[in-house]
């Protein structure tokens, strides 16, 4: 290659020229996903605020476990009608659109519930208006939860793909475990319920800001891959036909989205699971942080759960739950995408995510009808003693699912990587351009 950038068309092209002449990456990619991660935590942390320290939440806004719980269901029950919606608008007004309004719902819904709990706020308005605010930042989740698969092939080359889509997806369970650690953290040193609720609106207001100012655009001037060019190249109706017609999608769709459900129920109700036999708040919360080895895990901690003075077993389990459950999310977005290539990546990512919202609201309400009150809990630490539930059952049929789910997809998954197959199609058959109008732009890599 010359000096001055020209190809001379007397040489003899490298194997990698094709994604040289036609493909560019550029360092803005790293901003964007940056902005991702900060936003799927910052809305994952507003999901889970409350449920680390249900017993006060019951205190300070005066109302039961059940309507506790339904401060976290409520992303599950607005995920389902908002969503399909959202893989349209992810796949046809681009990532910018999406992001900034996901980022002001977050914002907004996260100072709505701090005016919740205000003390100049009437008894009667604090739980509505706290969760009129968990709604809004519920809007804000498909929005930002679908991204990361469309991030990263939009913005990323093949090689750096995987890891975008992983640092984008695993930003979510981040939050989670923030949530886990903060949410006692804050409640145990200010004892102020305002106080958490003012800490948890001040990272949405700052990602809010970075979010309307500094993203400009939804796609860089050049793809940076070959499936960058064809990306969301099928209609949204057709991609729903193509989805349901794939044998593949459909397993990984099923057994993903029980995971999905057992692991929300697992860190929406952990701290009521465990407060029965003892265990406070600040533990709770600790073995929130770490939530075919997750089923094992699952499995254990339904025995473990129930017997009391079990801290370091119950921590165990709940670090490899956490370990192996999380690790599943990032690899199943990218096997969407890839079992299911062309359909757009919002798309496919997307009703794997509806799945699985529909599936944790069916059994939350499931595991919840199947708890029975304790007569009797001398080691409970509950808030309310009229409110102290046995969690046997219920845990139990948690890891049969986890367990179901991880057999079913052990024994029927199979697929071919559809995007990477045809990427390698596309490179070998990109023809070679020479000419002095064929320059390879390094500025911008």
């Amino acid at each position: 290659m010359e000096s001055d950038g020209l190809i001379p068309s007397q040489a003899e092209p490298s194997p990698d020229l094709p994604k040289l002449l036609h493909f560019k990456v550029y360092r803005r990619r790293w901003f964007v996903l940056a902005l991702l991660c900060l936003l799927n935590s910052s809305n994952a942390t507003l999901w889970l605020t409350f449920a680390p320290v249900a017993d006060e939440t019951m205190k300070t806004l005066g109302v039961s476990l059940y309507q506790v719980n339904w401060l976290s269901m409520v992303y599950m029950v607005v995920a389902i009608p908002v969503s399909c919606g959202t893989t349209w608008m992810i796949d046809k007004w681009g990532l910018r659109i999406t992001l900034v309004l996901g980022s002001w719902l977050n914002m907004i819904g996260s100072i709505v519930r701090m005016t919740g709990a205000l003390a100049t706020v009437p008894d009667w308005l604090r739980f509505p208006l706290v969760l009129v605010g968990q709604t809004v930042c519920s809007l804000a989740q498909p929005l930002v939860i679908f991204s990361p698969t469309k991030l990263a092939a939009l913005w990323f080359p093949e090689h750096q793909r995987a890891m975008a889509n992983m640092a984008a997806s695993m930003s979510n369970p981040l939050g989670v475990l923030l949530a886990n650690i903060v949410s006692p953290v804050i409640i145990s040193s200010t004892s102020s319920f305002v106080m958490l609720l003012f800490i948890y609106s001040i990272p949405p207001t700052i990602i809010c800001f970075l979010a309307t100012v500094g993203l400009r655009q939804s796609v860089p001037p050049t793809p940076p891959s070959a499936s960058a060019e064809n990306s969301s190249s099928e209609p949204f109706v057709q991609s729903i036909k193509l989805l349901l017609k794939n044998r593949s999608y459909l397993i990984l769709l099923l057994c993903f989205g029980l995971g999905v459900a057992v692991f929300t129920c697992f860190t929406s109700l952990l701290e009521q699971i465990l407060c029965v036999k003892g265990y406070n708040n600040a533990f709770a919360g600790q073995c929130g942080i770490s939530i075919c080895l997750a089923s094992v895990a699952c499995s254990i901690f339904a025995v473990v759960s129930q017997m009391p003075d079990q801290k370091t077993s119950v921590a165990v389990t709940c670090c490899l739950f956490g370990l192996f459950g999380f690790a599943m999310y990032p690899v199943a977005m990218e096997l969407s995408v890839e079992c299911s290539y062309p359909v757009g990546e919002a798309t496919s990512a997307g009703i794997i995510f509806i799945a699985g919202q529909i599936l944790s609201m069916v059994c939350m309400f499931l595991l919840q009808l199947l708890a029975r009150p304790l007569s009797s809990a001398p080691l409970s630490v509950c808030a309310v003693s009229d409110e102290t539930l046995s969690w046997r059952v219920p845990v139990l049929v948690m890891a049969g699912l986890w367990c179901l789910a991880a057999c079913v997809f052990v024994i029927f998954f199979n697929t071919d990587y559809r995007r990477l197959q045809a990427e390698q199609a596309a490179t070998e058959h990109t023809p070679v351009l020479s000419g002095s109008h064929d320059h390879i732009d390094a500025a911008h890599t």
